[in-house]
């Protein structure tokens, strides 16, 4: 044995107290959440672009209809979201990473978790929420998107909204599966129903509104905004 493997076999299971801790902390904020939404989207979005500003809508509509916004807690289309709920006097949530070039917490996250380990944090931009918004965003927005949409299909978590914002820029995505992947029964026809595609705030909000109440959880709407 070398002595990088070494190193390895004395440091693993401390790493494994560490991987817990993560999660005890992470369990014990997120569980005392209420009805809660996760959107995910780009980092390098700038404050001054659409999409930034329909996170920000999003998210507003989300919190005054009581729902608690989770994001990873960078700046981006994470920040505008933070943003959004916490000008709406919502719980705006932040699980945030460090990474070495665009990650950095913004600033509107008033519930705020750090991690170190990526699945940890992915675990929990899942657990503690009932709907999903994507927003136009990179290679991580897209591994969330598609790791959401194992879980749904394959019933390891209830068929939650997702929500893609912004056709023009899903169309050539959706396109792709259904040109590529169900005609080689990679994937259903149907797997491409779990998902609804909007152009407006307001709809991604309504969406997720409406599932709550179709599955009987009482509104809970912040007094302000009744």
């Amino acid at each position: 044995m070398n002595t990088s493997q070494a190193q390895r076999v004395a440091e693993d299971p401390w790493r494994v107290f560490k991987i817990m801790s993560e999660f005890v902390e992470s369990f014990d904020t997120l569980s005392r959440l209420g009805p809660a939404v996760t959107i995910f989207g780009s980092a390098r979005i700038r404050p001054e672009d659409p999409t930034y500003k329909a996170a920000q809508e999003i998210a507003s509509g989300l919190a005054k209809e009581g729902f608690a916004v989770v994001t990873g807690g960078g700046p981006g289309v994470m920040e505008g979201a933070n943003r959004g709920a916490a000008h709406a006097k919502g719980q705006s949530v932040g699980l945030n990473i460090e990474l070495p070039f665009e990650q950095r917490p913004n600033k509107y996250s008033n519930i705020q978790v750090n991690f170190h380990y990526f699945f940890s944090r992915k675990v929990c931009l899942v657990k503690y929420s009932m709907g999903f918004v994507y927003m136009p965003g990179g290679f991580g927005t897209l591994d969330e998107m598609f790791e959401v949409l194992t879980l749904v299909q394959t019933q390891r978590i209830p068929v939650f909204p997702i929500v893609l914002y912004g056709s023009e820029f899903w169309k050539g995505l959706l396109d792709w599966v259904r040109a590529q992947m169900v005609p080689a029964k990679l994937v259903s026809e149907t797997d491409l129903n779990l998902v609804r595609i909007v152009d407006s705030p307001a709809e991604a909000v309504a969406i997720i509104r409406d599932y709550r109440r179709s599955i009987g959880v009482p509104d809970t709407v912040p007094a302000a905004f009744r």
